[in-house]
């Protein structure tokens, strides 16, 4: 459709389907086909004729307008393809915070470098605030962060929400409640994860909304030993839903227990970046892949 209106654009700016058709190098029989088509793609009508002359009819006008966004934005695509291939970059470097780094960037970089498997990316760790600092100083073109930031150097792009999941062994005594409640975690013996990231604060932020107490065996900064200690342990755990695979808990023998609380915790996880005037044409194109990508694994579970 996007060549048919095209044509129709050209055709309204020349205000002649004959000088329309010469500009296009086509016949007017060509030319009026193609209208024809796209009029029949939309089941509308374009064009009314007064006289001999063609006027837009009111759905023209919109389409119009339609179609020469579409153009310039066609337009704008292709100079950044072109520039992308000038600059020829294939590097992307990424900050990332500890909790994204180990539950959001390993399937981001499957994916990108599944679509460009020229794409070199390297990573960079750190605390939310690290993070954003690197990224306004220009030592990352990115950043992947647990939250919301609102700094008037960088812009923010939210990628999806987020919330706090309870994990137990198979066959663990709270499991054969009918309805486990979030009051079922006081006492309950734990492995959490280490202290300073946002995930742990809000895991903090849970137990003390509750008045809950559990009974923390280890506290850990490695999601993977955390689910690998459970079992062992019988011990519970509260982890990110954006970490768990369904393998991840098959493996372990595990299971999650859904509480009604928990899913209130959310918190979204944004890319960032500097402002777009002082992108490379490259990153601008990972940037649009990225929250593409996001955009379509979002719909597919909704």
């Amino acid at each position: 459709m996007i060549e048919e209106l095209n044509v129709f654009a050209v055709v309204v700016d020349q205000s002649s389907m004959n000088k329309a058709a010469s500009l296009l190098n086509l016949s007017q029989p060509a030319l009026s086909r193609k209208i024809a088509k796209l009029e029949e793609q939309l089941g509308v009508e374009l064009f009314r004729r007064v006289g001999k002359r063609l006027e837009l009819t009111r759905i023209g006008e919109l389409t119009y307008e339609y179609a020469t966004e579409v153009r310039h934005q066609h337009l704008r695509y292709l100079q950044m393809v072109a520039e992308y291939k000038a600059v020829g970059r294939t590097t992307l470097t990424i900050g990332a915070s500890l909790t994204t780094l180990q539950t959001t960037l390993p399937d981001l970089i499957q994916a990108l470098t599944a679509r460009s498997p020229e794409l070199d990316i390297k990573a960079i760790t750190g605390k939310t605030h690290e993070i954003v600092t690197l990224v306004r100083e220009k030592k990352a073109d990115i950043g992947i962060v647990a939250s919301r930031i609102d700094d008037s150097a960088l812009t923010c792009v939210p990628l999806f929400d987020d919330h706090l999941i309870l994990v137990l062994p198979r066959n663990h005594f709270i499991m054969e409640k009918g309805k486990p409640e979030i009051g079922d975690i006081n006492g309950l013996p734990m492995i959490l994860f280490s202290k300073g990231t946002w995930y742990r604060i809000l895991t903090d932020e849970v137990f003390e909304t509750y008045r809950l107490l559990p009974d923390v065996r280890m506290e850990i900064d490695s999601f993977e030993a955390i689910l690998r200690l459970l079992h062992t342990c019988r011990a519970g755990t509260l982890l990110p839903k954006s970490y768990l695979r369904q393998q991840l808990l098959s493996d372990n023998d595990l299971a999650v227990v859904p509480i009604r609380e928990l899913e209130a915790t959310k918190r979204t996880t944004a890319l960032i970046h500097a402002g777009p005037e002082s992108l490379s044409p490259s990153v601008r194109l990972w940037i649009d892949e990225i929250s593409t990508y996001y955009k379509r694994s979002e719909s597919k579970h909704t």
